[in-house]
Formats: structure tokens, C-alpha cells, sequence
């Protein structure tokens, strides 16, 4: 089976190319990034899979279309890892219309293109697994990350409505909603909170951890096998959910 992953250079995307590979998926890697991708292409083959690459901004329509194309042209896609970098920090008071459309067409319009490319392949195949990766801010919104907050809960959204319409032809769809997670998004994030409370990476890093019910960060792999369970046939009879993976910082019912 052939697994497309989207910004899989860094991060999550990375850690879930590299479960899949271990679960003995051909993988199709895209991120912007050439030298750190073909790294990341070399690394995951030895896993023993095939891995191609594209060398793709994922919030360009028009190269996210081409790439996702060119490999339906010569094989099925029966997981999509619908990923992408975080859009830019900041309050509404300061984010302009640009920042705006730029979050429209990277958090969201990212996951609706690659989406609709490849549900046709999985339908004629009778079986297909789209797993989206968002962000604890589809439960409860982020200090600082206005563009975050109103486009990750329209993932959920799209994911719960699409799950529906896809079930009868053996398409899942679910998202996954990482909290605190030791990426290189979440490192930049905490020293900009940092500088702006006027304390210590390390010292505010240890306050967030103290919230965290597990008390640390997140591990990406252990994201990655999230998304290897969901793209399994173990997963089979669970679609149209948001899965929070936060150690316990979001407390919710339902």
C-alpha cells in the first residue's frame, strides 16, 4: 500500500512517514524543503519501502495538485496524511488579510485539494484512509494563535461532514489533534511566549509541562502511531472523529 504524506520533511509529518514505513508502506513524501527531504526519503527507505518525493510548498494550490497527480498517474493512494506546517502566531488585532488568506490556503485548503485528488483512487479501490493532522485548538482555542483557532475547528468540521458522504465506499476519515507536542513548531513557539513574558525557554517550557496532566511534552512518535493505527485494517470501523492527543491538557466531555 502506498501512503502520501504532506509536509513529512520535519516534525509530525516525518514521525508519521516513518510509522507508516515501519508498518511496510510505500510512501510519498512532499514538503518545500529539497536537501531535508531527499534526507528524510533516504532515512525511511531503510525500512525496506519504496519512497518517492516531491518538493512541493503544500498551501500552493496549483503544485499540490500537480505532484498529488502525477503519482494517481502511476499509482493509487490508499492513506493520505493531510499535514502542514502551523500557520503564523499572532492576535486578531494583528493579523492582516494576507496572513489570512495564507492560513486559509495552508491549513485548510491544503487538506480540501489533496483530499479531492485522491478520493476517486480510493473508492475504486473499495478502501482508502484520509487522516488529517490539526491541533488541540479544534477543542479549545490557543493564547496567541487567532489563525490556528479558525481554521483547525473547520478541519474537524470537514472531517466529521466527509466522513459521512465516503463510509459506503470503505473511506475513513479522521483527525488528529496533537497538544503539546517537542517539534520545531512548538520550540519556536515556546521562546516567542519566552521573550514576551520575559522568563527562560527552559523555565517556561517547565510551566507548561506542569500543566500537562502526563507532565511533559509529546514525543512525535508517538503521534506517528496514531496515524499507523488509523491507516491500519484494525481501524477499520472508526471514522468521522477528532482524536485529542494531549496528555490530558484538554480537559472535554464528548
Amino acid at each position: 500500500m502506498t501512503a502520501l504524506v504532506m509536509a513529512a520533511s520535519r516534525g509530525l509529518g516525518r514521525a508519521s512517514a516513518e510509522a507508516l514505513a515501519k508498518d511496510g508502506h510505500d510512501l510519498v513524501l512532499l514538503a518545500r524543503d529539497k536537501d531535508r527531504l531527499e534526507q528524510t526519503a533516504e532515512e525511511l527507505r531503510s525500512h525496506g519501502g519504496a519512497v518517492d518525493t516531491h518538493v512541493v510548498d503544500v498551501a500552493d494550490g496549483n503544485a499540490l495538485t500537480a505532484a498529488i497527480s502525477t503519482t494517481l498517474g502511476s499509482r493509487g493512494v490508499d492513506v493520505l496524511v493531510a499535514n502542514a506546517g502551523g500557520p503564523a502566531p499572532g492576535t486578531f488585532a494583528d493579523t492582516g488579510d494576507d496572513a489570512w488568506r495564507a492560513a486559509f490556503d495552508l491549513v485548510l485548503m491544503s487538506v480540501v485539494r489533496a483530499t479531492r485528488l485522491v478520493l476517486p483512487s480510493m473508492a475504486e479501490r473499495g478502501r482508502g484512509r484520509v487522516i488529517v493532522i490539526g491541533s488541540s485548538s479544534v477543542v479549545s482555542p490557543l493564547s496567541g494563535l487567532v489563525l490556528s483557532n479558525a481554521f483547525r475547528p473547520a478541519l474537524a468540521g470537514l472531517v466529521a461532514a466527509l466522513a459521512q458522504e465516503v463510509a459506503r465506499d470503505g473511506i475513513t476519515v479522521n483527525l488528529v489533534a496533537p497538544g503539546r507536542f517537542d517539534t520545531d513548531r512548538v520550540r519556536s513557539l515556546d521562546q516567542r511566549r519566552a521573550t514576551g513574558a520575559g522568563v527562560s525557554v527552559d523555565e517556561l517550557r517547565q510551566r507548561a509541562e506542569q500543566g500537562i496532566p502526563i507532565g511533559r511534552y509529546g514525543r512525535p512518535e508517538e503521534l506517528g502511531a496514531l496515524v499507523a493505527f488509523l491507516a491500519s485494517d484494525a481501524a477499520s470501523y472508526l471514522t468521522g472523529q477528532s482524536i485529542l492527543l494531549d496528555g490530558g491538557l484538554v480537559p472535554h466531555v464528548g
